[in-house]
């Protein structure tokens, strides 16, 4: 059964809603159910809103067939928003960044790197309509008295969906950038062609939005770390899962283009870390993406960004303010958990996306599940619970 599609029409908005191609009520298997096995213990949503008060909403914009008429489309694309305090909330979080490669953009993280704090939530969309959902993020904060400042220096992130989508439409209007914000909640996140990651190819097959979480035992503290990324990256012979050379038995139906892609990566944690900690731990991301194969091309721009949900009221207007602070040496288990959680989270994106028809008819399938597992279990990498 093919995946159904809503439109809401208002005027010249066009809100997408995609609804699940499994029955209603089932969610979209990922990649733990094709039992593909994976390091760590997740946490109960393997999402990143494991980590409390973490929301995230999408709004995904699917409408259009056929030759691309710029500013008519086909469309798809959208926008993806993680508020790491939830939307109701303007209590900055410690945060830090790291550039893999930089053939990408992420705003707002000049300030990021120099006061250590991440004042809002953080937007992933496309490379050209970072501008509107920037503008169009203040606009809401503005609108919900959400400043902790008299002006603001939004986080919003891009990946190229140009292959699909009319990416030189600029269908992503401020309206779009309210509804990922206003239905942003915790709970299960939608995964694959949703919000930012609509449009989006990961190695050579469609991708786009994935998460995990990991649970670290009482001896490392106990923290929960989550992990969401944007994946539109990689090459269909880099891809390994699990270890096994997954792109190279799959030669059907191979995407050749030039590698324009890129991946964001947003990394949550309750763990007491400081920005300086955060910066190492955002730089464990790009372990995460080679366990999948991924080399960062000189085209991809993939950009990663960590917070801590940790001390509360961490930036006072004035005087002291008391800390909580991990040590260094008991970082280890994050750095783990970082890796560990990435790697699934893209994997996810794959195995929830749905193959996808855009822009002049262009067709980039999802990875085909009941072949991957048979290649993994020809290498003996397939658990019990993937064999149903």
């Amino acid at each position: 059964m093919r995946a159904r599609y809503n439109v809401l029409t208002t005027g010249t908005i066009f809100l997408i809603i995609m609804l699940s191609q499994i029955a209603i009520g089932q969610p979209k298997p990922r990649a733990r159910d094709l039992g593909i096995p994976f390091d760590g213990a997740p946490g109960p949503l393997n999402a990143i809103t494991d980590v409390k008060g973490v929301e995230v909403g999408h709004t995904t914009l699917i409408y259009g067939e056929g030759k691309l008429e710029v500013g008519k489309g086909p469309v798809r694309t959208g926008v993806t928003a993680i508020l790491p305090r939830g939307k109701t909330s303007k209590d900055q979080v410690f945060a830090g960044w790291f550039a893999l490669n930089g053939n990408g953009e992420m705003t707002g993280t000049t300030w990021v790197e120099e006061s250590g704090l991440l004042e809002g939530p953080i937007m992933i969309t496309n490379t050209h309509s970072v501008g509107v959902v920037r503008d169009a993020t203040i606009a809401w904060r503005l609108k919900h008295d959400l400043m902790p400042q008299p002006w603001a220096l939004p986080v919003v992130a891009e990946t190229w969906d140009g292959w699909l989508n009319d990416s030189n439409g600029f269908h992503v209007k401020p309206e779009h950038v309210f509804a990922a914000l206003d239905n942003a909640k915790s709970g299960p996140v939608a995964e694959g062609n949703v919000g930012g990651g609509t449009g989006m190819i990961c190695h050579g097959f469609k991708g786009g939005i994935g998460t995990s979480s990991r649970k670290l035992d009482e001896r490392a503290g106990g923290y929960t770390l989550g992990v969401l990324a944007q994946c539109n990256h990689g090459g269909r012979q880099q891809l390994r899962i699990a270890g096994v050379p997954v792109g190279l038995e799959m030669t059907d139906e191979v995407l050749h283009r030039e590698d324009l892609g890129s991946i964001i990566v947003v990394v949550a944690t309750d763990a007491p870390l400081l920005p300086h900690q955060l910066k190492r731990l955002s730089r464990r991301v790009s372990m995460g993406l080679a366990r999948n194969g991924s080399v960062a091309g000189n085209g991809s721009g993939d950009i990663f960004i960590a917070f801590s949900t940790a001390n509360p009221n961490a930036a006072p207007s004035s005087g002291v303010a008391k800390l909580d602070m991990l040590a260094n040496e008991a970082m280890n288990a994050l750095f783990s958990a970082t890796v560990q959680a990435t790697e699934e989270a893209i994997i996810n994106a794959l195995i929830a996306a749905e193959t996808m028809t855009g822009v002049d008819d262009r067709k980039v399938i999802a990875i085909p599940h009941k072949l991957l597992q048979q290649i993994l279990k020809k290498y003996n990498r397939l658990l019990e619970s993937g064999k149903k």
